[in-house]
C-alpha cells in the first residue's frame, strides 16, 4: 500500500498467488471507511482471483489492485483521476511484473491508459494500443455459456426459448447479456437500481420489476449481475428459480449458503467460474502471438465446459457446486504447469 505522490490517495496492489504465472487482476476505485477495510477487500478479492484463473485454465496467478476513496467520495474526475490512475500504476510498476493489472469496478478502459503512463504492467488498453478493450461484452459471452451449461442440468436443456429469466442489474455486463438471453427467446424479468434503464427493458421487450422483486421471481433462471452478497441466509429461503448462475461477483454472503442453495435443489454455478470471460479475455493479450478475439471467444465459450466439469465432480461427490469448483482450483494449483 502506498500514498499517491500526486493525489495523496492510499493505493494497493495485492498478490496472493503467482504460482502459475504472474498475478493478474483488476483496479478497483471504491470507497471505505478506513485503509484497513481497504486491504482486507484487495486480499479478499486477490484470492478469489486466483481460483478464478485456477478454474479457468489459465496460466496467471491472482492479484487484486484497489485505490481507495474515502467513506461518501465521488469518483474523482479530469486532472486528478489521471493523477489517482498515475499513482496506481506506480503502486503496480514497485511489484516489477509480479503484478499486471487490468479494469474492474470504477474503472474503465481508458482509465488503463492513464495507468500505463506509470507502468507496462498493464492489460486491457483499448484494441488500436494492442491491447484487448472493454472486457464487459466476454463477461457478458462467458456468462451465457455458463447459463446455457446450467440450465442443461437444471431444466434438462440448453435452450431458453420461453424460459423465465430475471436479470438483477443491467450495468456493462448485465444488459449486454440480458441482450444475448432474448435473442435466445428467454422471458426476461429485468431490474436495476438505475430507473432510467426501464428503456432498455421495454426494448427488450422485457418486464420491469424491482432488484428485490426480481431476486425472489418465480423463473426458471436467476441471474444475479449487480454487486455481491445478493444470496444470504434470508433471500434463499424466498428464492422461486430453479438455477442460478450470474455474472457478479461474491455473490454469496458466505460460503455456508452454497450448501442452503444445495439443500433447496437450487442449482449454482459459483460466481468466479461463471463470470470469467473477462480474465480469460485479457489474458489472451499476454499470449507469444498477441491479442486475438477470435481466439478470446472460443477460449470464454468453453466456460460452458468447465460448468459440466464442476457439476460433474459435485454429483459424483455429492457436494455443492461450490466444494467441486474449489477442489477443481486447487488441483490445477498443485500443477503448475497445466
Amino acid at each position: 500500500m502506498r500514498r499517491g505522490r500526486r493525489s495523496g490517495l492510499f493505493t494497493i496492489a495485492a498478490v496472493h498467488s503467482t504460482v502459475r504465472g504472474p498475478a493478474l487482476g483488476g483496479c478497483r476505485m471504491w470507497r471505505y471507511d478506513d485503509t484497513r477495510a481497504a486491504v482486507a477487500d484487495a486480499l479478499r478479492l486477490a484470492r478469489g482471483m486466483t481460483y478464478k484463473s485456477a478454474v479457468a485454465g489459465l496460466p496467471l496467478g491472482g492479484g487484486k489492485g484497489v485505490i481507495v476513496l474515502p467513506a461518501g467520495a465521488e469518483p474523482p474526475r479530469g486532472g486528478r483521476r489521471r493523477d489517482v490512475l498515475r499513482d496506481f500504476g506506480e503502486t503496480v510498476d514497485v511489484l516489477a511484473g509480479r503484478y499486471v493489472t487490468a479494469e474492474d469496478v470504477g474503472t474503465a478502459t481508458r482509465d488503463m491508459v492513464a495507468i500505463a503512463e506509470a507502468t507496462r504492467h498493464v492489460t486491457g488498453l483499448p484494441r488500436a494500443q494492442g491491447g484487448s478493450g472493454d472486457p464487459s461484452p466476454f463477461t457478458a459471452l462467458g456468462t451465457e455459456a455458463a447459463i446455457l451449461a446450467t440450465a442443461e442440468r437444471a431444466l434438462g436443456t440448453t435452450s431458453l426459448r420461453g424460459r423465465s429469466v430475471a436479470v438483477v442489474g443491467l450495468g456493462h455486463v448485465g444488459l449486454r447479456l440480458a441482450r444475448l438471453l432474448a435473442r435466445r427467446g428467454a422471458k426476461l424479468v429485468v431490474s436495476d437500481i438505475d430507473r432510467a434503464k426501464r428503456d432498455e427493458a421495454a426494448r427488450l421487450g422485457a418486464r420491469w420489476t424491482t432488484p428485490a422483486r426480481a431476486l425472489t421471481a418465480a423463473v426458471d433462471v436467476l441471474v444475479p449481475c449487480a454487486l455481491g452478497g445478493v444470496l444470504d441466509d434470508e433471500t434463499v429461503p424466498a428464492l422461486q428459480a430453479q438455477a442460478v448462475a450470474g455474472a457478479a461477483n461474491n455473490q454469496l454472503a458466505h460460503d455456508g449458503v452454497a450448501d442452503a442453495l444445495q439443500a433447496r435443489g437450487i442449482l449454482w454455478a459459483p460466481d468466479y467460474v461463471a463470470n470469467a470471460g473477462g480474465i480469460i479475455n485479457i489474458a489472451v493479450e499476454l499470449e507469444p502471438g498477441g491479442y486475438d478475439p477470435a481466439r478470446a471467444r472460443e477460449r470464454v465459450r468453453a466456460i460452458g465446459d468447465t460448468l459440466r466439469e464442476v457439476y460433474d465432480r459435485a454429483a459424483a461427490s455429492g457436494a455443492a457446486p461450490l466444494s467441486a469448483a474449489m477442489a477443481l482450483a486447487r488441483s490445477r494449483l498443485e500443477t503448475p504447469s497445466a
